[in-house]
């Protein structure tokens, strides 16, 4: 199941990208961080097996990995951060954001270093 509002990213369609969390459940204690602390509701919990359970993968955030950093248990674990660079390359995503980053500043004259 895939929130709306993250269907794309940078204007691919987020099915077609393999990124989101994977939880090691012989090493997860149940500590709550990375269900309490993931802003895209890709967790959800297990009070029976009190075990945190990945509900929404594709809610997650193109190379994210704030809830394995979280994570003082080494239970979740994400596909190798180079998919990701060669998504970025491989659709031109660089030129893309390059664009974004123009209008943003365009649209925010207090940003760093501009007058």
């Amino acid at each position: 199941m895939l929130d709306e509002k993250f269907t794309k990213w940078k204007g691919m369609d987020r099915k077609t990208i393999k990124w989101g969390p994977i939880i090691d459940r012989s090493k997860c204690r149940g500590c709550g961080m990375c269900f309490t602390s993931c802003g895209r509701n890709v967790y959800g919990f297990d009070v029976k097996t009190n075990k945190a359970a990945v509900l929404k993968p594709l809610n997650c955030m193109i190379g994210c990995t704030t809830c394995q950093t979280y994570c003082v248990f080494d239970a979740i674990s994400f596909p190798d951060r180079e998919s990701v660079r060669e998504i970025i390359r491989k659709h031109g995503l660089l030129k893309m954001a390059k664009n974004e980053l123009k209008n943003k500043l365009k649209s925010n004259k207090s940003c760093c270093g501009s007058e």
